[in-house]
């Protein structure tokens, strides 16, 4: 007889191809991670591609797993990118993805030691060793910063030369070695702007897996100086009334979270007043 098992309860699985994820439909039309059940017809097909354990934050544990060839396309199955994947899959599968998505790069990217060149070898699901020099490798997490400024009842939202479409968003950019994040929000808001802000604050922070990054939020309030745009970075920039926006960034992202807050009168500092 066989043995029908509850799909809420088995082990979920994180198959890429490239940088497409590998979805499923289940009840109801939504669509979820797969199940170890729905993906074993799969990874006969990934032959030689290393399978690791991924711990989430809460304990739980996926699999992920690279696969040598995509899935076609079904009335069930569907391969997306992991943006995209945030549209289809509940928030829980989506993060679980991310950080799947994350070990799959430093696994391939931390195949070689990079100080002596030797193999290395995996020693924990996120440590790898390198058998000549003793090196150990661990997930690299490149920090940015991202700040919501506020001048009395309007926000500054920049169009950088990367963004895809139309869209502002908010200031970011790489932290850098010796500073502190409250240094690098000074620093990128100057840099790409040329304003002075004051009243930092922290509001919250958010993995990006894109490919392996944190993003910490911040409020802060203009301060002084006028918009002087760094051009090798920026198109457009100025400040924005809740009824004059243009286009924001989509719901995925940290930086339409501080949007959001802002304008449902969420954030716990208030803006200083301006003419």
């Amino acid at each position: 007889m066989t043995e029908h098992r509850n799909p809420e309860e088995e082990l979920r699985w994180c198959l890429f191809y490239n940088d497409q994820l590998l979805i499923v439909k289940g009840e109801g039309e939504a669509y979820r991670l797969p199940t170890e059940t729905e993906t074993i017809h799969f990874i006969p097909a990934s032959a030689g591609q290393p399978v690791h354990t991924v711990t989430l934050p809460d304990g739980r544990q996926v699999k992920a797993c690279a696969l040598a060839e995509p899935v076609p396309a079904t009335e069930r199955y569907l391969m997306t990118g992991l943006r995209a994947s945030y549209e289809y899959l509940p928030l829980a599968d989506y993060l679980a993805a991310g950080k799947a998505a994350q070990i799959l790069y430093w696994d391939t990217h931390s195949r070689y030691c990079p100080v002596c060149g030797s193999r290395t070898e995996q020693q924990t699901d996120i440590m790898k060793k390198c058998p000549r020099c003793g090196h150990e490798l661990y997930p690299p997490i490149a920090t940015a910063i991202i700040v919501l400024v506020r001048k009395g009842d309007e926000i500054l939202l920049v169009h950088a030369r990367n963004f895809r479409g139309t869209f502002h968003g908010l200031v970011a950019g790489f932290l850098e070695a010796g500073e502190t994040l409250e240094q690098c929000v000074e620093r990128e808001v100057m840099e790409e702007t040329g304003l002075r802000i004051k009243n930092i604050h922290y509001f919250q922070s958010q993995p990006w897996p894109y490919p392996s990054g944190l993003m910490v939020g911040f409020t802060a309030d203009y301060e002084s100086g006028t918009i002087k745009l760094q051009d090798e970075e920026l198109t457009a920039g100025a400040f924005y009334r809740r009824d004059n926006l243009p286009e924001i960034p989509r719901k995925l992202s940290i930086a339409r979270k501080l949007i959001d807050a802002w304008l449902e009168n969420r954030l716990d500092c208030e803006p200083e007043q301006h003419p």
